[in-house]
């Protein structure tokens, strides 16, 4: 059984790589259930975070590779594999503020 924690794993953003072969689950209508959409090692970028039934974390990870059936997929964390950590440019910007403000006080 699988747990989705209440905070995301991933951030919108962030470079992933599918960890297993995203089949149609139903949800895509131009498919037959349990065709591939998606084949595992596909590199994408995290597009939108949203909940399935308010629990369920589900990731929507834009491929930035060719070869599957469809450009984004709909995946939860343990079919994704981070490849690069998240930078959160807003923080870092402030952080800097913070700095150079307390520099210049001390000038």
């Amino acid at each position: 059984m699988r747990h989705d924690d209440i905070m995301p794993k991933f951030r919108v953003g962030q470079k992933v790589e599918l960890a297993v072969d995203i089949k149609n689950d139903g949800t895509y209508p131009y498919a037959k259930v349990g065709e591939l959409l998606a084949k595992k090692g596909s590199v994408g970028y995290i597009r939108k975070i949203g909940d399935f039934l308010q629990t369920i974390k589900v990731y929507e990870v834009h491929l930035m590779c060719e070869g599957n059936l469809v450009e984004a997929v709909g995946a939860r964390d343990f079919e994704l594999n981070l490849l690069e950590d998240y930078e959160d440019e807003v923080q870092e910007e402030l952080r800097w503020i913070r700095e150079y403000r307390a520099s210049k006080a001390q000038s």
